[in-house]
């Protein structure tokens, strides 16, 4: 049994299939102008239109062994979740499962991110029970009390921003840098260079601190836009790789409060970290040490968006409705 899973976000183009343990994970980026700090959905509507057909041209599969396909068409599950860049991956997944002749499963992005940090992490266990789940990505800094269903997964919000997200702070701080967005990879390659080489994600004692930012958390919510005002301000007059390692510094910080807070709050002690800022280095380092529970991470590449979890996603539906 085959099962295929489409994602268009607001940055990547996603196919996957799953077969059994095994799984194919092709994506393509969206193209952001230098000094840039996104794009447009418009644009990225085209983009994805251009990307997708070839895409799954790629994927090397049987095709008669298509069970199933899932398609993620909305951001997060609550209402008045949309953004139309989902519409593309949503209507070639409805005309793929339509040519194949195969049920369709429709999830929103954040369970597709959930299922893969599970699938990725070897961490069943979170399959049965409720457990938090952290969602750190370019757009969304949340935190969930999440519980599978079988089919998805019911969340509800127990923590995150109050305004911008963590990452969108790091992709403003690269920028204002001069990186070319999305920056968190070259932020924290930037950032390493601040750190002992022999114990990567611990910062250097003797070339970090000097940058004191502050911590803005309560009853596990947060806030990054006053702290990236700071930072918009050190441009020019502080070193980039200092910049670089407050960042990071900050944001471990800042979230492990707000986990902790979430912890003591519901009373789960299982913690998944999922989402592309979730793939960074130094932050793991930081939760592993500061968080007080069970801390579960997906792998690095299926952190950032994809459409692996997905699929996943609807290999589980199809099991659940089959087995009525």
């Amino acid at each position: 049994m085959i099962f295929l899973g489409f994602d268009t976000s607001n940055y990547t183009t996603s196919a996957a299939a799953v077969i059994g343990g095994e799984y194919i994970n092709l994506r393509s980026l969206l193209p952001v102008k230098q000094g840039e700090r996104g794009l447009r959905q418009s644009d990225g509507v085209f983009h994805h239109t251009k990307n997708i057909g070839e895409i799954y041209d790629n994927l090397d599969i049987d095709f008669s062994q298509v069970c199933a396909v899932g398609v993620s068409t909305r951001p997060r599950n609550v209402s008045g979740s949309y953004m139309p860049v989902f519409l593309v991956g949503e209507a070639f997944g409805r005309g793929i499962a339509h040519s194949l002749g195969v049920p369709l499963y429709e999830f929103s992005h954040q369970d597709g991110h959930i299922m893969a940090g599970i699938f990725s992490a070897h961490a069943e266990e979170l399959l049965n029970g409720r457990f938090l789940s952290v969602h750190l990505s370019g757009g969304t800094t949340e935190i969930l009390a999440s519980e599978f269903d079988g089919g998805g997964f019911v969340n509800e919000i127990v923590g995150g921003t109050r305004d911008i997200s963590a990452g969108q702070f790091v992709d403003r701080t690269g920028v204002y840098l001069g990186m070319r967005f999305p920056c968190g990879r070259e932020l924290e390659a930037l950032a390493l260079g601040t750190l002992n080489s022999n114990n990567a994600g611990t910062l250097n004692q003797n070339k970090s601190g000097t940058l004191k930012l502050p911590v803005s958390e309560k009853d596990g919510y947060v806030n990054f836009s006053g702290v990236e005002t700071k930072i918009k301000q050190l441009i020019g007059s502080a070193d980039p790789q200092e910049i670089a390692a407050a960042v990071f510094e900050n944001i471990g910080k800042t979230l492990c409060r707000a986990i902790n807070s979430a912890i003591c709050k519901t009373g789960l002690e299982r913690i998944l970290i999922v989402g592309g800022v979730a793939s960074n280095s130094i932050l793991r380092e930081r939760f592993k040490s500061g968080i007080n529970g069970k801390v579960f991470f997906g792998s690095a590449e299926l952190s950032s968006d994809n459409a692996v979890g997905t699929a996943r996603l609807a290999e589980a539906a199809f099991l659940k409705q089959n087995r009525r």
